[in-house]
């Protein structure tokens, strides 16, 4: 059995929602144990919320102490919380927070197996202890990585970006051969180990129109994106491009590629949600842990009101469990390949 931590996000958002929502299929249970970081009278003001629900949960003090066939709460807010749906405020900025830090350190000692992250406020949940864009960057940096990348997954649709949670206008200057080459190899990396794909075809979009059409529309292109594919070519990675995004996603191109690296994260989201339609996920890949969510975020304005879809959700459960496994697979490979009959 998996065991999957799950941070509660911002309590007025619509996170936990979607928790009861996702688990109100038994299914889930099947092969995997839920441990939600939060707080159970949260949980209790949107179970009542949700018609025709009776969603069980067991508050818990550690991991140590969860059972099977039902939701596990470990409380990281003791107080009474007032919830608010629909209403970004600094106590739910702080607890999402403070469920998100819970959650790390448990991942981090191996108390749970994978991480899903409900959606935060990331403004609210600014502080001292949490200087970061977004989940992608704090859990970058909590382990130790490099690099990572942002990848939102669907099937097998998956679009990475170059660059994360920037101003439009720093893009062009974020943009280098080394990020790109990073950016590629984390990708390539990941359809192998956590997808399964024997030998990846990855597509690289341009950032102009048309590519930069020669270099009449831009020279980012020629410059520095082209001579990235041929860099990490050098490598045996099979990356090609720059190609025109507006071309590529209006094509059948798009089938023929494992991967797919936009420059930009409205570049490679908006198409992707728009082909998703509330189904993706956000998977961080090139770290040594698995952390995923739904592709979608905080939606004040449907919090609190039984119309927040948990699809997204428990899809990013799967998605997760999924990589766990896959990557316990590839480890049993790489240690013992005779066993396994893989040395013919």
């Amino acid at each position: 059995m998996v065991k999957v931590g799950i941070s509660m996000g911002d309590p007025n958002g619509v996170g936990p929602e979607i928790i009861l929502k996702a688990f109100n299929d038994a299914r889930l249970f099947d092969d995997l144990v839920p441990v939600v970081y939060g707080c159970s009278s949260i949980l209790s003001h949107y179970n009542k919320l949700i018609p025709n629900y009776n969603i069980k949960y067991a508050k818990i003090s550690s991991v140590d102490n969860i059972s099977n066939k039902q939701i596990n709460v470990i409380t990281v807010w003791e107080e009474e919380f007032i919830v608010q749906p629909g209403k970004a405020t600094p106590a739910g900025g702080q607890f999402s927070f403070m469920a998100l830090e819970a959650a790390t350190a448990d991942l981090a000692s191996g108390k749970i197996d994978v991480l899903i992250t409900a959606p935060i406020n990331k403004k609210t949940i600014q502080s001292d202890n949490f200087q970061f864009p977004g989940h992608t960057e704090y859990l970058t940096k909590m382990s130790n990585a490099e690099d990572s990348l942002m990848l939102m997954v669907l099937n097998d649709l998956r679009i990475g970006v170059a660059t994360n949670h920037i101003p439009v206008s720093a893009i062009s200057s974020s943009l280098s051969i080394d990020l790109i080459c990073s950016k590629i190899s984390i990708l390539n990396q990941s359809l192998i180990t956590d997808f399964g794909v024997t030998k990846p075809k990855i597509a690289v979009l341009g950032l102009n129109p048309h590519a930069g059409e020669n270099s009449l529309l831009g020279v980012e292109e020629a410059e520095i994106i082209k001579p990235a594919i041929e860099k990490i070519k050098t490598t045996g990675v099979l990356a090609f491009g720059p190609f025109p995004a507006d071309g590529f996603f209006g094509s059948n191109t798009i089938s023929s590629y494992d991967g797919i690296l936009a420059m930009y994260h409205d570049q490679g989201l908006i198409p992707f949600k728009s082909i998703a339609v509330g189904n993706g996920v956000n998977y961080t890949a090139g770290l040594p842990i698995v952390r995923t969510s739904p592709d979608h975020g905080t939606a004040y304005d449907i919090s609190g009101k039984n119309k927040a879809s948990a699809n997204s959700l428990r899809n990013a459960i799967y998605l997760a469990c999924d990589i766990y496994k896959q990557r316990a697979f590839q480890k049993q490979i790489n240690e013992n390949p005779l066993k396994l009959g893989l040395n013919k």
